[in-house]
Protein backbone atom coordinates (compact mmCIF):
# COMPACT_ATOMS: atom_id res chain seq x y z
CA UNK A 1 0.00 0.00 0.00
CA UNK A 2 1.28 3.49 -0.85
CA UNK A 3 2.83 5.20 2.16
CA UNK A 4 0.42 7.89 3.28
CA UNK A 5 -0.18 9.66 6.57
CA UNK A 6 -3.23 7.55 7.36
CA UNK A 7 -3.60 9.07 10.82
CA UNK A 8 -4.12 12.52 9.36
CA UNK A 9 -6.29 11.15 6.56
CA UNK A 10 -8.52 9.29 9.01
CA UNK A 11 -8.85 12.39 11.20
CA UNK A 12 -10.05 14.36 8.19
CA UNK A 13 -12.46 11.70 6.94
CA UNK A 14 -14.07 11.00 10.31
CA UNK A 15 -14.19 14.69 11.18
CA UNK A 16 -15.76 15.69 7.88
CA UNK A 17 -18.23 12.80 8.09
CA UNK A 18 -19.40 14.11 11.46
CA UNK A 19 -18.96 17.88 11.49
CA UNK A 20 -19.69 18.51 7.82
CA UNK A 21 -22.53 16.01 7.49
CA UNK A 22 -25.37 16.75 5.09
CA UNK A 23 -27.27 13.61 6.08
CA UNK A 24 -30.31 15.41 7.59
CA UNK A 25 -30.60 17.57 4.45
CA UNK A 26 -30.42 14.57 2.11
CA UNK A 27 -32.76 12.52 4.30
CA UNK A 28 -35.40 15.22 4.48
CA UNK A 29 -35.38 15.89 0.75
CA UNK A 30 -35.61 12.22 -0.23
CA UNK A 31 -38.10 11.15 2.46
CA UNK A 32 -40.23 14.25 2.94
CA UNK A 33 -39.97 16.36 -0.20
CA UNK A 34 -39.95 13.45 -2.67
CA UNK A 35 -41.34 10.59 -0.57
CA UNK A 36 -42.07 7.05 -1.80
CA UNK A 37 -39.98 6.19 -4.87
CA UNK A 38 -41.27 3.10 -6.66
CA UNK A 39 -38.82 2.33 -9.46
CA UNK A 40 -39.63 4.15 -12.70
CA UNK A 41 -42.23 6.42 -11.12
CA UNK A 42 -42.06 10.21 -11.41
CA UNK A 43 -40.77 10.44 -7.84
CA UNK A 44 -38.07 7.84 -8.54
CA UNK A 45 -36.88 9.84 -11.54
CA UNK A 46 -36.96 13.00 -9.41
CA UNK A 47 -34.80 11.30 -6.79
CA UNK A 48 -32.23 10.32 -9.41
CA UNK A 49 -32.11 13.93 -10.66
CA UNK A 50 -31.63 15.19 -7.10
CA UNK A 51 -28.81 12.74 -6.33
CA UNK A 52 -27.11 13.62 -9.60
CA UNK A 53 -27.34 17.34 -8.81
CA UNK A 54 -25.74 16.78 -5.40
CA UNK A 55 -22.91 14.77 -6.93
CA UNK A 56 -22.21 17.64 -9.34
CA UNK A 57 -22.42 20.23 -6.54
CA UNK A 58 -19.95 18.26 -4.43
CA UNK A 59 -17.40 18.18 -7.23
CA UNK A 60 -17.67 14.55 -8.33
CA UNK A 61 -16.35 13.70 -11.78
CA UNK A 62 -18.19 12.02 -14.64
CA UNK A 63 -21.51 12.52 -12.81
CA UNK A 64 -24.27 11.23 -15.03
CA UNK A 65 -27.64 9.52 -15.28
CA UNK A 66 -27.73 6.13 -16.99
CA UNK A 67 -31.19 5.27 -18.28
CA UNK A 68 -32.42 1.70 -18.60
CA UNK A 69 -35.75 0.07 -19.37
CA UNK A 70 -37.45 -1.20 -16.22
CA UNK A 71 -39.80 -4.19 -16.38
CA UNK A 72 -42.27 -2.70 -13.91
CA UNK A 73 -45.52 -3.60 -12.18
CA UNK A 74 -48.15 -1.85 -10.13
CA UNK A 75 -51.64 -2.46 -8.80
CA UNK A 76 -54.75 -0.43 -8.13
CA UNK A 77 -56.82 -2.69 -5.88
CA UNK A 78 -56.83 -6.03 -4.08
CA UNK A 79 -59.62 -7.69 -2.09
CA UNK A 80 -60.50 -10.97 -0.40
CA UNK A 81 -64.18 -11.57 0.30
CA UNK A 82 -65.68 -14.47 2.22
CA UNK A 83 -68.54 -15.93 0.20
CA UNK A 84 -71.89 -16.20 1.88
CA UNK A 85 -71.23 -13.54 4.55
CA UNK A 86 -69.58 -10.92 2.34
CA UNK A 87 -66.93 -10.35 5.00
CA UNK A 88 -63.96 -8.48 3.50
CA UNK A 89 -60.46 -9.15 4.83
CA UNK A 90 -57.78 -6.56 4.08
CA UNK A 91 -54.89 -7.87 1.98
CA UNK A 92 -51.83 -6.53 0.19
CA UNK A 93 -50.55 -8.18 -3.01
CA UNK A 94 -47.02 -9.51 -3.12
CA UNK A 95 -44.84 -7.49 -5.49
CA UNK A 96 -45.43 -8.49 -9.12
CA UNK A 97 -48.58 -10.43 -8.29
CA UNK A 98 -50.44 -11.08 -11.56
CA UNK A 99 -54.00 -9.86 -12.00
CA UNK A 100 -56.71 -12.08 -10.52
CA UNK A 101 -60.19 -11.47 -11.90
CA UNK A 102 -62.58 -12.70 -9.26
CA UNK A 103 -61.16 -16.13 -8.41
CA UNK A 104 -63.65 -18.01 -6.21
CA UNK A 105 -62.27 -21.12 -4.52
CA UNK A 106 -62.24 -23.03 -1.23
CA UNK A 107 -59.68 -21.84 1.32
CA UNK A 108 -57.35 -24.54 2.64
CA UNK A 109 -55.10 -23.98 5.66
CA UNK A 110 -51.68 -25.58 5.10
CA UNK A 111 -50.06 -24.34 8.31
CA UNK A 112 -46.52 -23.31 7.45
CA UNK A 113 -46.65 -24.84 3.98
CA UNK A 114 -44.02 -27.48 4.72
CA UNK A 115 -43.61 -30.52 2.51
CA UNK A 116 -45.31 -32.59 5.22
CA UNK A 117 -48.31 -30.25 5.43
CA UNK A 118 -48.66 -29.87 1.67
CA UNK A 119 -48.57 -33.65 1.25
CA UNK A 120 -51.14 -34.09 4.03
CA UNK A 121 -53.57 -31.72 2.29
CA UNK A 122 -53.45 -33.96 -0.79
CA UNK A 123 -56.13 -33.49 -3.42
CA UNK A 124 -57.84 -30.79 -1.36
CA UNK A 125 -55.26 -28.32 -2.67
CA UNK A 126 -56.31 -28.73 -6.29
CA UNK A 127 -58.09 -25.52 -7.32
CA UNK A 128 -57.82 -24.03 -3.82
CA UNK A 129 -56.68 -20.79 -2.25
CA UNK A 130 -54.11 -21.82 0.36
CA UNK A 131 -53.43 -19.87 3.54
CA UNK A 132 -50.06 -20.32 5.24
CA UNK A 133 -47.70 -18.62 7.69
CA UNK A 134 -44.92 -16.48 6.28
CA UNK A 135 -42.20 -17.74 8.63
CA UNK A 136 -40.80 -21.28 8.55
CA UNK A 137 -42.11 -23.95 10.88
CA UNK A 138 -40.32 -23.77 14.26
CA UNK A 139 -37.79 -26.48 15.16
CA UNK A 140 -37.58 -27.85 11.62
CA UNK A 141 -35.01 -27.20 8.89
CA UNK A 142 -36.08 -23.79 7.52
CA UNK A 143 -37.53 -23.56 4.04
CA UNK A 144 -38.07 -20.10 2.50
CA UNK A 145 -41.64 -19.09 1.82
CA UNK A 146 -40.81 -18.88 -1.90
CA UNK A 147 -40.06 -22.62 -1.93
CA UNK A 148 -43.18 -23.41 0.10
CA UNK A 149 -45.35 -21.43 -2.32
CA UNK A 150 -43.84 -23.43 -5.18
CA UNK A 151 -44.77 -26.66 -3.37
CA UNK A 152 -48.36 -25.48 -3.03
CA UNK A 153 -48.55 -24.52 -6.70
CA UNK A 154 -47.23 -27.92 -7.78
CA UNK A 155 -49.93 -29.54 -5.67
CA UNK A 156 -52.61 -27.63 -7.62
CA UNK A 157 -53.26 -24.52 -5.51
CA UNK A 158 -54.33 -21.59 -7.66
CA UNK A 159 -53.58 -18.71 -5.24
CA UNK A 160 -52.01 -18.16 -1.83
CA UNK A 161 -52.69 -15.93 1.16
CA UNK A 162 -49.61 -15.56 3.35
CA UNK A 163 -50.04 -14.58 7.00
CA UNK A 164 -47.74 -11.75 8.10
CA UNK A 165 -45.49 -12.52 11.07
CA UNK A 166 -45.71 -8.99 12.49
CA UNK A 167 -48.65 -8.09 14.69
CA UNK A 168 -50.83 -4.99 14.96
CA UNK A 169 -52.43 -5.16 11.52
CA UNK A 170 -49.14 -4.52 9.70
CA UNK A 171 -48.42 -5.95 6.25
CA UNK A 172 -45.27 -5.71 4.16
CA UNK A 173 -44.87 -5.82 0.43
CA UNK A 174 -43.00 -9.06 -0.21
CA UNK A 175 -41.77 -11.19 -3.11
CA UNK A 176 -42.98 -14.68 -3.98
CA UNK A 177 -40.19 -15.69 -6.35
CA UNK A 178 -36.59 -16.64 -5.57
CA UNK A 179 -34.26 -13.91 -6.85
CA UNK A 180 -31.49 -16.44 -7.40
CA UNK A 181 -33.42 -17.62 -10.48
CA UNK A 182 -32.25 -16.17 -13.81
CA UNK A 183 -34.15 -13.14 -15.08
CA UNK A 184 -37.35 -11.80 -13.53
CA UNK A 185 -39.06 -15.04 -12.55
CA UNK A 186 -42.86 -15.05 -12.32
CA UNK A 187 -44.63 -15.91 -9.09
CA UNK A 188 -45.38 -19.62 -8.74
CA UNK A 189 -49.00 -18.60 -8.13
CA UNK A 190 -50.83 -15.32 -7.37
CA UNK A 191 -49.88 -14.45 -3.79
CA UNK A 192 -51.15 -11.83 -1.35
CA UNK A 193 -50.29 -10.85 2.21
CA UNK A 194 -52.72 -10.68 5.12
CA UNK A 195 -52.14 -9.34 8.61
CA UNK A 196 -51.42 -11.67 11.51
CA UNK A 197 -54.82 -10.89 13.03
CA UNK A 198 -56.89 -11.15 9.83
CA UNK A 199 -54.91 -14.26 8.93
CA UNK A 200 -56.04 -15.87 12.16
CA UNK A 201 -59.61 -15.13 11.20
CA UNK A 202 -59.11 -16.64 7.74
CA UNK A 203 -57.57 -19.79 9.22
CA UNK A 204 -60.57 -20.10 11.54
CA UNK A 205 -62.94 -19.82 8.58
CA UNK A 206 -60.87 -22.24 6.49
CA UNK A 207 -61.34 -24.92 9.14
CA UNK A 208 -65.08 -24.53 8.61
CA UNK A 209 -64.97 -25.01 4.87
CA UNK A 210 -65.18 -21.42 3.74
CA UNK A 211 -65.04 -20.31 0.13
CA UNK A 212 -63.54 -16.92 -0.75
CA UNK A 213 -63.22 -14.65 -3.75
CA UNK A 214 -59.85 -13.07 -4.54
CA UNK A 215 -59.40 -10.05 -6.79
CA UNK A 216 -56.16 -8.30 -7.72
CA UNK A 217 -56.10 -5.47 -10.23
CA UNK A 218 -52.49 -5.22 -11.41
CA UNK A 219 -50.49 -4.68 -14.57
CA UNK A 220 -47.01 -5.18 -16.02
CA UNK A 221 -45.38 -2.52 -18.20
CA UNK A 222 -42.02 -1.17 -19.34
CA UNK A 223 -40.88 2.27 -18.19
CA UNK A 224 -37.61 4.24 -18.17
CA UNK A 225 -35.60 4.51 -14.95
CA UNK A 226 -32.23 6.01 -14.09
CA UNK A 227 -29.13 4.92 -12.24
CA UNK A 228 -26.83 7.68 -10.96
CA UNK A 229 -23.07 7.30 -11.52
CA UNK A 230 -20.18 9.53 -10.38
CA UNK A 231 -16.53 9.04 -9.53
CA UNK A 232 -13.23 10.38 -8.23
CA UNK A 233 -10.52 9.48 -10.72
CA UNK A 234 -7.53 7.52 -9.50
CA UNK A 235 -4.16 9.29 -9.72
CA UNK A 236 -1.90 6.33 -10.45
CA UNK A 237 -4.33 3.57 -11.51
CA UNK A 238 -7.20 5.49 -13.17
CA UNK A 239 -8.19 2.53 -15.34
CA UNK A 240 -8.87 0.35 -12.29
CA UNK A 241 -11.72 1.05 -9.91
CA UNK A 242 -13.69 0.02 -6.87
CA UNK A 243 -17.37 0.84 -6.51
CA UNK A 244 -19.64 1.71 -3.59
CA UNK A 245 -23.36 1.81 -4.28
CA UNK A 246 -26.90 1.49 -2.93
CA UNK A 247 -30.44 1.71 -4.28
CA UNK A 248 -32.52 4.90 -4.15
CA UNK A 249 -35.92 3.37 -4.98
CA UNK A 250 -38.47 2.23 -2.38
CA UNK A 251 -41.62 0.12 -2.38
CA UNK A 252 -45.11 1.62 -2.62
CA UNK A 253 -46.29 3.97 0.09
CA UNK A 254 -43.07 4.25 2.10
CA UNK A 255 -40.38 6.94 2.06
CA UNK A 256 -37.92 4.18 2.95
CA UNK A 257 -35.97 5.82 5.76
CA UNK A 258 -33.98 2.67 6.42
CA UNK A 259 -34.64 0.90 3.10
CA UNK A 260 -32.88 2.55 1.49
CA UNK A 261 -32.56 6.27 2.09
CA UNK A 262 -29.88 5.26 4.61
CA UNK A 263 -27.74 3.55 1.98
CA UNK A 264 -28.40 6.24 -0.61
CA UNK A 265 -27.27 9.13 1.59
CA UNK A 266 -24.25 7.09 2.72
CA UNK A 267 -23.17 6.83 -0.92
CA UNK A 268 -23.76 10.56 -1.41
CA UNK A 269 -21.92 11.46 1.77
CA UNK A 270 -18.94 9.16 1.15
CA UNK A 271 -18.60 10.79 -2.27
CA UNK A 272 -18.75 14.26 -0.72
CA UNK A 273 -16.26 13.45 2.05
CA UNK A 274 -13.68 11.85 -0.27
CA UNK A 275 -14.06 14.69 -2.77
CA UNK A 276 -13.46 17.17 0.05
CA UNK A 277 -10.34 15.24 1.10
CA UNK A 278 -8.89 15.56 -2.39
CA UNK A 279 -9.87 19.21 -2.72
CA UNK A 280 -8.62 20.35 0.70
CA UNK A 281 -5.60 18.10 1.29
CA UNK A 282 -4.62 16.86 -2.16
CA UNK A 283 -4.99 13.22 -1.08
CA UNK A 284 -6.73 11.34 -3.87
CA UNK A 285 -7.53 7.70 -4.57
CA UNK A 286 -4.83 5.74 -6.37
CA UNK A 287 -7.40 3.79 -8.39
CA UNK A 288 -10.75 5.31 -9.29
CA UNK A 289 -13.57 5.17 -6.75
CA UNK A 290 -16.96 5.04 -8.43
CA UNK A 291 -20.19 5.90 -6.62
CA UNK A 292 -23.62 4.75 -7.79
CA UNK A 293 -27.25 4.67 -6.74
CA UNK A 294 -29.58 2.24 -8.44
CA UNK A 295 -33.25 2.25 -9.34
CA UNK A 296 -35.35 -0.90 -9.60
CA UNK A 297 -33.80 -2.78 -6.66
CA UNK A 298 -37.23 -3.58 -5.26
CA UNK A 299 -38.19 -5.04 -8.64
CA UNK A 300 -35.54 -7.72 -8.97
CA UNK A 301 -32.35 -5.64 -8.75
CA UNK A 302 -32.92 -4.41 -12.29
CA UNK A 303 -30.86 -1.22 -12.05
CA UNK A 304 -27.73 -3.01 -10.85
CA UNK A 305 -28.25 -5.76 -13.43
CA UNK A 306 -28.55 -3.11 -16.17
CA UNK A 307 -25.31 -1.46 -15.01
CA UNK A 308 -23.37 -4.74 -14.92
CA UNK A 309 -24.66 -5.73 -18.36
CA UNK A 310 -23.82 -2.33 -19.83
CA UNK A 311 -20.33 -1.98 -18.37
CA UNK A 312 -19.13 -5.51 -17.69
CA UNK A 313 -21.07 -7.72 -20.07
CA UNK A 314 -19.59 -10.58 -22.05
CA UNK A 315 -18.37 -8.23 -24.80
CA UNK A 316 -15.93 -6.85 -22.21
CA UNK A 317 -16.55 -3.15 -22.70
CA UNK A 318 -14.71 -2.18 -19.50
CA UNK A 319 -12.77 -4.03 -16.84
CA UNK A 320 -14.87 -4.98 -13.83
CA UNK A 321 -14.29 -3.33 -10.47
CA UNK A 322 -11.77 -4.86 -8.12
CA UNK A 323 -14.53 -4.85 -5.51
CA UNK A 324 -18.15 -3.71 -5.29
CA UNK A 325 -19.50 -2.67 -1.88
CA UNK A 326 -23.28 -2.53 -1.49
CA UNK A 327 -24.99 -0.28 1.08
CA UNK A 328 -28.54 -1.23 2.03
CA UNK A 329 -30.51 -0.67 5.24
CA UNK A 330 -27.66 0.92 7.17
CA UNK A 331 -29.98 2.03 9.97
CA UNK A 332 -30.58 -1.61 10.88
CA UNK A 333 -27.79 -1.45 13.47
CA UNK A 334 -24.34 -0.05 14.14
CA UNK A 335 -21.47 -0.92 11.82
CA UNK A 336 -19.78 -4.22 12.60
CA UNK A 337 -17.83 -5.08 9.46
CA UNK A 338 -18.13 -6.37 5.92
CA UNK A 339 -19.63 -9.56 4.54
CA UNK A 340 -17.99 -10.77 1.33
CA UNK A 341 -19.65 -13.22 -1.01
CA UNK A 342 -16.64 -15.49 -1.63
CA UNK A 343 -13.98 -16.93 0.63
CA UNK A 344 -11.02 -15.70 -1.42
CA UNK A 345 -11.72 -12.11 -0.29
CA UNK A 346 -11.96 -12.79 3.45
CA UNK A 347 -8.32 -12.51 4.51
CA UNK A 348 -7.59 -9.61 2.17
CA UNK A 349 -10.58 -7.61 3.43
CA UNK A 350 -9.82 -8.40 7.06
CA UNK A 351 -6.32 -6.99 6.63
CA UNK A 352 -7.74 -3.71 5.34
CA UNK A 353 -10.25 -3.55 8.19
CA UNK A 354 -7.49 -4.23 10.71
CA UNK A 355 -5.61 -1.12 9.59
CA UNK A 356 -8.62 0.95 10.67
CA UNK A 357 -8.25 -0.14 14.30
CA UNK A 358 -11.96 -0.48 15.09
CA UNK A 359 -12.30 -4.26 15.55
CA UNK A 360 -14.38 -4.51 12.39
CA UNK A 361 -14.78 -8.09 11.13
CA UNK A 362 -15.02 -9.71 7.72
CA UNK A 363 -17.31 -12.71 7.24
CA UNK A 364 -18.42 -14.76 4.24
CA UNK A 365 -22.05 -15.09 3.18
CA UNK A 366 -23.39 -18.53 2.39
CA UNK A 367 -25.61 -19.53 0.68
CA UNK A 368 -25.49 -16.60 -1.74
CA UNK A 369 -27.69 -13.68 -0.74
CA UNK A 370 -29.78 -12.48 -3.68
CA UNK A 371 -31.75 -9.83 -1.82
CA UNK A 372 -29.81 -6.69 -2.72
CA UNK A 373 -27.67 -5.04 -5.36
CA UNK A 374 -24.37 -6.79 -4.68
CA UNK A 375 -25.90 -9.91 -6.24
CA UNK A 376 -25.73 -8.87 -9.94
CA UNK A 377 -22.00 -8.27 -9.42
CA UNK A 378 -21.56 -11.59 -7.61
CA UNK A 379 -23.48 -13.38 -10.34
CA UNK A 380 -21.10 -11.88 -12.91
CA UNK A 381 -18.10 -13.22 -11.02
CA UNK A 382 -17.15 -9.79 -9.62
CA UNK A 383 -15.98 -9.72 -5.97
CA UNK A 384 -18.65 -8.00 -3.90
CA UNK A 385 -19.61 -7.35 -0.31
CA UNK A 386 -22.36 -5.93 1.84
CA UNK A 387 -22.81 -4.12 5.12
CA UNK A 388 -26.51 -4.25 5.86
CA UNK A 389 -26.96 -8.02 6.20
CA UNK A 390 -24.31 -8.04 8.90
CA UNK A 391 -26.96 -7.30 11.50
CA UNK A 392 -27.34 -10.46 13.52
CA UNK A 393 -26.53 -8.75 16.81
CA UNK A 394 -26.94 -5.16 17.93
CA UNK A 395 -29.97 -4.96 15.69
CA UNK A 396 -32.40 -2.11 16.31
CA UNK A 397 -36.07 -2.87 16.90
CA UNK A 398 -36.96 -0.12 14.43
CA UNK A 399 -35.39 -2.18 11.64
CA UNK A 400 -38.48 -4.39 11.77
CA UNK A 401 -40.23 -1.64 9.81
CA UNK A 402 -39.31 -2.59 6.28
CA UNK A 403 -41.52 -2.60 3.19
CA UNK A 404 -44.32 -0.62 4.80
CA UNK A 405 -45.35 2.93 5.68
CA UNK A 406 -43.63 2.72 9.07
CA UNK A 407 -40.20 2.87 7.43
CA UNK A 408 -40.25 6.64 7.77
CA UNK A 409 -37.51 9.26 7.86
CA UNK A 410 -37.21 8.81 11.63
CA UNK A 411 -35.95 5.24 11.07
CA UNK A 412 -32.75 6.63 9.57
CA UNK A 413 -30.24 6.82 12.45
CA UNK A 414 -28.24 9.97 11.71
CA UNK A 415 -25.58 9.51 14.39
CA UNK A 416 -24.78 5.93 13.38
CA UNK A 417 -24.91 6.80 9.71
CA UNK A 418 -22.21 9.43 10.23
CA UNK A 419 -20.00 6.63 11.56
CA UNK A 420 -20.85 4.46 8.56
CA UNK A 421 -19.87 7.27 6.18
CA UNK A 422 -16.53 7.81 7.90
CA UNK A 423 -15.72 4.11 7.98
CA UNK A 424 -16.85 3.49 4.40
CA UNK A 425 -14.73 6.43 3.20
CA UNK A 426 -11.68 5.11 5.07
CA UNK A 427 -12.17 1.59 3.71
CA UNK A 428 -12.74 2.59 0.08
CA UNK A 429 -9.71 4.90 0.09
CA UNK A 430 -7.56 2.10 1.51
CA UNK A 431 -8.82 -0.31 -1.15
CA UNK A 432 -8.00 2.24 -3.83
CA UNK A 433 -4.37 2.35 -2.70
CA UNK A 434 -3.68 -1.39 -2.55
CA UNK A 435 -1.24 -2.24 -5.37
CA UNK A 436 -2.69 -4.47 -8.07
CA UNK A 437 -0.30 -7.32 -7.30
CA UNK A 438 -1.49 -7.48 -3.68
CA UNK A 439 -5.12 -8.19 -4.57
CA UNK A 440 -6.05 -11.88 -4.39
CA UNK A 441 -6.60 -13.68 -7.66
CA UNK A 442 -10.29 -14.14 -8.33
CA UNK A 443 -10.89 -17.88 -8.88
CA UNK A 444 -14.59 -17.44 -9.71
CA UNK A 445 -16.03 -17.04 -13.20
CA UNK A 446 -19.43 -15.69 -14.12
CA UNK A 447 -20.51 -19.13 -15.34
CA UNK A 448 -19.47 -20.70 -12.05
CA UNK A 449 -21.32 -18.14 -9.92
CA UNK A 450 -24.41 -18.42 -12.12
CA UNK A 451 -24.40 -22.18 -11.69
CA UNK A 452 -23.98 -21.82 -7.94
CA UNK A 453 -26.87 -19.36 -7.70
CA UNK A 454 -29.18 -21.65 -9.64
CA UNK A 455 -28.13 -24.67 -7.57
CA UNK A 456 -29.12 -22.83 -4.37
CA UNK A 457 -32.63 -21.89 -5.52
CA UNK A 458 -35.14 -22.93 -2.88
CA UNK A 459 -32.60 -23.27 -0.08
CA UNK A 460 -32.71 -21.22 3.09
CA UNK A 461 -30.47 -18.17 3.32
CA UNK A 462 -29.54 -16.79 6.76
CA UNK A 463 -30.16 -13.28 5.49
CA UNK A 464 -32.97 -12.42 7.86
CA UNK A 465 -32.43 -14.93 10.64
CA UNK A 466 -29.40 -14.75 12.90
Amino acid sequence: MTQLDWHSIDRFLMGEAWAGSRIPEYRDHLCHEIGPRWGGSASDLEAADYIHAQMVENGLEQARLEEFSLDSWDYSDASLTVDGTGEALEIKPFLRCPAVDGLTAPVVDVGYGTEREIAAAGDALSGSIVVMHLGPEPFTPPLPHTARLTLAAKQGAVAAVVVESKTGGRMEYRSANDWRAPGIAPQPLPTVNISFEAGGRLKYLAARGTVATLRVESRFFDTPANNVIAEIAGETMPDEHVIVAGHHDTVFGTPGGNDNTSGTVAVMEAARVLAALKRETGVAPARTIRFATWSGEEQGLQGAYAYVARHHGKDGRTSPPRFALNLDELSTGHMKGVVVMTEHMRGFMQERLNTMGDSLQCHVQGPLDAHSDHFPFTRAGIPAGILWRWRFYGRHATSEFHHEFGDSAQKLNVRELKEYVGQISRLMLRLSHVPSEEWPDNPHTADEMEARAVSEIGTHSPTFHG
